[in-house]
């Protein structure tokens, strides 16, 4: 597969998944309404997350160096989903689905350009240029003015 194939593909993937996120958020908030706890519900939504990735793993591989060898650094993002799973499913119903995600659409691109200018994390390095900042502030309006009210 040819590297612009492959982008193409991850690129896809992650529309994808950009996709699932407000209907994640929409449905877990649902959840947490109808089980009158948002809490129990993020909860839920992990088990069947662990079962799920668990079947992944058994079906395309187990780990290949151990199972706690990474630096606990690492681990540290299980927080931040929890973190995450947690907020949306109880500010979703409260907020609205949209305004929601809009602030963490802001969230992520600032944390995003930051991490990619300092290669943080071992993340791959890209510069914040000029264009890249032109770039981010237009993301930024754009959410601003999409969640507007006329």
């Amino acid at each position: 597969m040819t590297s612009s194939t492959s982008n193409l593909l991850l690129s896809v993937l992650m529309f994808a998944t950009g996709v699932g996120i407000p209907i994640m958020a929409a449905l877990n908030g649902r959840l947490g309404a109808q089980l009158g706890s948002p809490w129990a519900a993020a909860f839920l939504l992990f088990a069947l997350g662990a079962v799920i990735s668990g079947a992944v793993m058994v079906a395309v591989g187990m780990p290949q160096h151990g199972w706690f060898t990474a630096s606990p650094l690492y681990y540290a993002g299980a927080v931040l989903v929890a973190f995450y799973v947690l907020s949306i499913t109880y500010s979703a119903p409260r907020i609205g689905v949209a305004n929601a995600i809009f602030f963490v659409l802001v969230g992520q691109i600032l944390a995003a350009a930051l991490i990619d200018q300092f290669g943080l994390f071992g993340a791959m390095k890209s510069p914040l240029n000029a264009t890249r900042w032109i770039g981010i502030a237009l993301m930024l309006a754009g959410i601003y003015f999409a969640r507007r009210v006329a």
